[in-house]
């Protein structure tokens, strides 16, 4: 039966991660996601995706200072970013990077570890280039800092709140893993044809670059600052909802009730509040426009999904919209790398049949 994009088709069998739609569930290797993203650190569910088992203390620290090492970009890699030019995007810069670590030495080494120092190396990554861009100097790295606040601090050069870290480390958590989605897909046909990690990283990011996969944020935050403060977000709303246009932020393709990824983020904003005046303009935007989505569009049951939120966070941190998709991947490349290893062990290719619809007389 043919399937426009496979859309609904079972390609793989996972362990890695369950998107159920229609209950609004989202289970990291069979724990409930709210568990994982309030009691651990994303150091911890980032080990837990890719080893199946939460760390010891033992084992957290050698995972910790082994993304730690990931920080040190080789030379090479420093200069190839370098000399990318500025109007070069933040994704093609990722891409080109992560690919310049396909090298003899680095693929020598077990994919586990190629994974963890690839998941380390990415934010430098993202950071020297965005510096690059906008003429600034090069942070380097703190290896006092946590994955999250190291990144916001080589983005920035300034210590991070602990307001802005947690409300960032939420949403890298809640962003790690979401089935097979285009890039994870991606991912697992590459190293299907028994390629490598780099390679598959690198047609992960890739495809996320593409702006029906990555890019919805940005839209989100257009619509924040269009509304710019309380009394001004059922004039905006309904004025597009008279309109005809779509309201950025609400509805998902997937889930058919609340996204728990964004039920997640809007606690997370909640314990925030008063802390961010943005944080505190989504949560009064979402019951307003919330209301008026049920009366303008019944039965449509249109909740806030993940980018809603995501766009919040991300304003309230001074992220440019240009770091969004980079930062949504950082996030990702621990379930790609999960993905990639659990395609590894089933070791079969992926070749999907086409249906030819072309000419078929006689030239």
């Amino acid at each position: 039966m043919f399937q426009k994009g496979l859309k609904g088709v079972v390609a793989v069998h996972t362990k890695v991660g369950l998107v159920d739609g229609d209950n609004g569930i989202l289970r990291y290797r069979g724990v409930d996601v709210k568990e994982l993203v309030l009691d651990y650190s994303f150091e911890e569910v980032a080990y837990f995706l890719l080893y199946n088992n939460l760390p010891s203390e033992n084992e957290l620290q050698l995972f910790t200072n082994k993304l730690i090492k990931g920080r040190t970009l080789p030379e090479y890699v420093q200069t190839i970013i370098d000399t990318l030019p500025s109007t070069a995007s933040i994704m093609d810069a990722m891409r080109t990077a992560i690919s310049a670590f396909g090298t003899t030495g680095f693929l020598e080494k077990d994919t586990m570890e190629q994974a963890i120092h690839l998941t380390g190396a990415l934010p430098v990554i993202i950071a020297r280039h965005y510096r690059n861009q906008q003429e600034l100097p090069i942070i380097e790295q703190n290896s006092d800092f946590s994955h999250t606040e190291n990144y916001l601090w080589m983005l920035q050069g300034t210590s991070p709140s602990l307001a802005q870290v947690e409300a960032l480390e939420t949403y890298l958590k809640l962003t790690m893993e979401h089935g097979l989605n285009a890039s994870t897909f991606a991912a697992r046909v590459t190293i299907s044809t028994e390629s490598d990690l780099p390679a598959a990283l690198t047609s992960a990011i890739g495809t996320m670059k593409g702006p029906l996969h990555g890019g919805a944020p940005a839209e989100v935050l257009n619509l924040l600052e269009e509304i710019k403060e309380e009394s001004r977000i059922r004039v905006v709303i309904e004025e597009k909802l008279k309109k005809g246009e779509k309201v950025m932020g609400f509805g998902h393709r997937i889930y058919k009730t609340e996204d728990p990824r964004s039920i997640l983020l809007r606690e997370a904003c909640v314990r925030l509040q008063g802390s961010d005046p943005w944080l505190d303009l989504a949560t009064m935007a979402e019951k307003e426009i919330t209301s008026l989505l049920e009366k303008y569009k019944p039965g449509r049951n249109l909740y806030t999904n993940v980018e809603f939120y995501a766009a919040a966070i991300m304003r309230s941190i001074d992220m440019p919209s240009v770091l969004f998709t980079p930062t949504f991947s950082m996030a990702r490349m621990v379930g790609w790398s999960a993905h990639v290893i659990e395609q590894v062990e089933d070791a079969s290719i992926f070749r999907p049949q086409s249906l030819y619809v072309g000419d078929i007389s006689e030239k």
